[in-house]
């Protein structure tokens, strides 16, 4: 049977365990202080259920982001991928989506419209690699996209459907099983869409 995402909160201990079985190494858990750190020098808010992941323990090494590394220029680079990705493929394989509107006549119109419609979509948080969560709800639940320039599809229908994805092994859950439905994220959703 399919579980919704809100059917019951995030088994933190059953993740983190897991984890650690896969060899990922955790830090001492992000403090309110720190979390709200991040997300002033970034803009997002952390979904509650990543806030509580983050607190419970902060995985740490490649391909993890550091939040306590604010100014680390790893981190900028993993909040700009997604758009850097997506201009991209609008600039080389003259990717542009019909719900963006006509496309402009030039370069330079493109990238700002690009760009605006990036800015007034909901941030995508970093995870691990290129596996990211909307930060907008702030509520727990919001899924995990994979995101390769416009190619992007969901990874888990929540942070921990997207762990059992990822870490299956160490789960014993089987490979890419998405759990429920994902819930809808404005801009997000139409690229996997």
């Amino acid at each position: 049977m399919t579980r919704s995402r809100s059917s019951r909160p995030m088994d933190l201990r059953a993740c983190r365990t897991a984890l650690e079985r896969a060899a990922v190494s955790f830090a001492p858990g992000l403090s309110d202080t720190e979390a709200r750190r991040a997300e002033k020098r970034f803009g997002f808010v952390f979904p509650d259920d990543l806030r509580a992941f983050l607190a419970d323990g902060l995985p740490w090494g490649e391909p993890f982001p550091n939040w306590r590394a604010v100014d680390d220029p790893a981190l900028l680079q993993a909040m700009n991928r997604p758009f850097e990705g997506m201009w991209f493929d609008v600039r080389q394989n003259s990717i542009w989506l019909a719900d963006w509107g006509p496309r402009p006549s030039n370069e330079d119109e493109a990238f700002a419209r690009l760009r605006a419609l990036v800015d007034s979509a909901p941030k995508l948080i970093p995870i691990r690699g290129h596996r990211y969560m909307p930060d907008r709800p702030a509520s727990a639940g919001n899924p995990v996209i994979s995101v390769h320039q416009t190619d992007l599809i969901y990874y888990g229908t929540t942070l921990e459907n997207y762990f059992h994805n990822e870490y299956h092994h160490f789960f014993g859950t089987p490979a890419y099983n998405l759990q429920g439905e994902a819930r809808r994220i404005d801009f997000w959703s139409s690229l996997i869409e």
